[in-house]
């Protein structure tokens, strides 16, 4: 039975003191989750310039890098899922990144995508596939497993058959490199997510949900919707027969990442709300007592 659980990123505008951030955890208990994805640059201190870029991205990360996320997380009654972490880092640093998630009990280490990467460069691909493979042997050899998470970038064409996302399943070694798949994503890029899924099918470990639609409303002479990120089951996306297919993948965790278009402005409401899906679709082990 997979985890019901939450990335941290979602996070970054609720935790900025202990007291904050332990209301939110617990909040986040409380609606049904059972863990918590966390991101290296949210539970270290970064730079100025990190912060302002994810906040320009959409999703600012706070100032909780000072946090004790460990003594907050268990506080909790949350398991880690994971620690989404950069792949620069896991290469200057795969002691320090194995360190970090064996602190945290997780075996899991995802690489959350490439900055200023051009993913049409066939050449780069094959280099990235190869890095990606070289990390995973590394940090296997601590029985921690390496995943890469993708976004929409991935699903450009690097020929007329092959996207830059299928050309990287086919270059890494299920030995050292397995998938975090975000069905959002694809299904942005006009992909279909519920093929991809079946196509990656046991090398997905962890599934990222999401629903996709909109809020906007009134007359119009023309088209005017915007599709956003949604809470889940609000949205337009088949997330039950996608949820079935993780589940039957054998992920560990299912974990939402919704993208500030929130209920109210409120991470919290939106995890909340977001709860009764994945209470409906997706069993924990503890829900039996």
């Amino acid at each position: 039975m997979p985890v019901r659980a939450v990335q941290q990123i979602m996070l970054g505008t609720v935790t900025a003191g202990e007291k904050q951030a332990a209301e939110t955890l617990s909040a986040i208990k409380k609606a049904g989750y059972g863990g918590i994805e966390l991101n290296g640059f949210m539970i270290r201190p970064t730079s100025f310039m990190v912060r302002m870029m994810t906040k320009m991205a959409g999703m600012p990360v706070g100032k909780g890098g000072s946090l004790d996320w460990e003594g907050l997380v268990k506080a909790a009654g949350l398991s880690v899922v994971s620690v989404h972490e950069d792949l620069g880092t896991i290469q200057r640093e795969p002691d320090k990144v194995i360190k970090e998630a064996k602190k945290f009990g997780t075996k899991y280490v995802v690489i959350t995508g490439m900055y200023r990467f051009d993913y049409s460069d066939e050449k780069a691909l094959q280099k990235l596939a190869e890095d990606l493979n070289n990390a995973g042997k590394e940090l296997k050899k601590e029985k921690i497993e390496l995943l890469y998470h993708n976004h929409n970038c991935e699903f450009c064409k690097v020929s007329k058959e092959k996207s830059a996302y299928q050309l990287l399943i086919e270059e890494t070694d299920p030995e050292y490199l397995n998938f975090e798949f975000d069905s959002y994503w694809p299904t942005e890029a006009g992909v279909n997510a519920l093929s991809l899924m079946g196509q990656l099918g046991s090398r997905m470990k962890l599934y990222h949900i999401n629903d996709r639609g909109t809020r906007v409303s009134g007359p119009s002479m023309t088209p005017i919707l915007k599709s956003d990120s949604m809470e889940l089951g609000y949205g337009n996306m088949d997330l039950p027969a996608l949820t079935e297919q993780a589940k039957a993948a054998g992920v560990d965790a299912v974990i939402l990442e919704s993208h500030k278009n929130w209920v109210d402005k409120s991470p919290v409401k939106s995890i909340q709300l977001s709860a009764k899906f994945m209470k409906k679709y997706v069993v924990q082990k503890n829900d039996n007592g």
